[in-house]
């Protein structure tokens, strides 16, 4: 079976990966332009393309998916299925040339958490599970028929970054499991309507941008945990806080809490810290205790060693 995969970021490389790995035919990869990045804005390589380059795949870089060159020079490689991880929309034309059609590998228990940030949304909103869901593409995104998919446990100590890792690790493994599954000739999807219950209420996954990621100390104490640990490390929560003795907020990114559900009559957003080792902020139900934290410019740090660089 020839393969033509799509994808750009460290997620997609995994299951690029166990597809060389294991001598599959991946006849093409298709990645996204390299971008200028950074303070010198030098073009910086997709990790998709970076794996493709090592392992001497066939490249492509189409600026737009609609071209007519990109599209001809598509259509030679002759892909029986197309594969998509992490990559963008595609239109039918690109989707549904292969014979065995394009599926993509989403890191969400579909049709739970459809779009951008599964991951992010998925502990923001503070599930206990997720997983990842192998499905076919059609035109509206992320609807298409279920092909396989698996669950995992989200900890309490878990965060963005390390439920990350484990789908992209079970997620190669299902890319696997259903392009074999497709070469012995069963393709009896699921239509994502029989995962629909009622009474379930579908939460969707919307692009996160830096206005999401401000902290609202209206909310409670384990809304904020969930919020801080849903965009650890990246893209990150943020906050401006006023330390006391400061004439000045210090916008500070927060990477790792802990909980103290706690009576109190400070307003919620007050900072209270000892100067040296701790610092918390007041919620409606207790406080957020700061553990790792960056402020603008500097490395990420752990609580105590900013407050010694502060001068109270």
């Amino acid at each position: 079976m020839r393969i033509v995969f799509m994808g750009t970021p460290d997620f997609a490389v995994e299951s690029l990966k166990i597809l060389v790995e294991n001598n599959y035919d991946v006849v093409g990869v298709i990645t996204m332009p390299d971008k200028p990045s950074g303070r010198g804005h030098k073009l910086q390589v997709s990790a998709v393309k970076q794996y493709a380059l090592d392992h001497k795949l066939r490249l492509l870089q189409p600026e737009r998916l609609k071209d007519g060159a990109f599209l001809e020079e598509l259509n030679s490689l002759q892909a029986d299925l197309q594969i998509v991880v992490a990559f963008r929309m595609l239109p039918e034309v690109v989707w549904n040339m292969p014979r065995f059609g394009t599926f993509n590998l989403h890191a969400s228990l579909l049709p739970q958490y459809r779009g951008a940030a599964p991951i992010n949304w998925s502990i923001i909103n503070g599930e206990i599970e997720t997983g990842a869901t192998t499905f076919f593409l059609t035109h509206e995104i992320d609807t298409g028929k279920v092909i396989l998919q698996e669950k995992i446990n989200i900890t309490e100590t878990d965060n963005a970054g390390t439920v990350h890792d484990r789908l992209m690790v079970l997620g190669s493994i299902l890319v696997k499991k259903t392009v074999d599954l497709l070469a012995e000739g069963k393709t009896d999807a699921i239509d994502q309507s029989q995962f629909i219950q009622p009474k379930i209420i579908l939460k969707a996954a919307p692009k996160i941008f830096k206005e999401t990621c401000q902290i609202d100390f209206s909310k409670s104490v384990e809304e904020v945990y969930n919020f801080v640990r849903g965009l650890s490390p990246y893209p990150s929560a943020w906050t401006e806080v006023e330390f006391p003795g400061q004439s000045e907020k210090t916008a500070l990114k927060i990477f790792e809490t802990e909980k103290e559900l706690d009576k109190h009559t400070l307003t919620s957003g007050t900072i209270v810290t000892d100067g040296k080792k701790f610092a918390k902020i007041a919620l409606k139900d207790g406080f957020i205790n700061l553990k790792s934290v960056q402020v603008a410019g500097k490395k990420r740090m752990e609580i105590g060693e900013l407050l010694r660089g502060i001068r109270f």
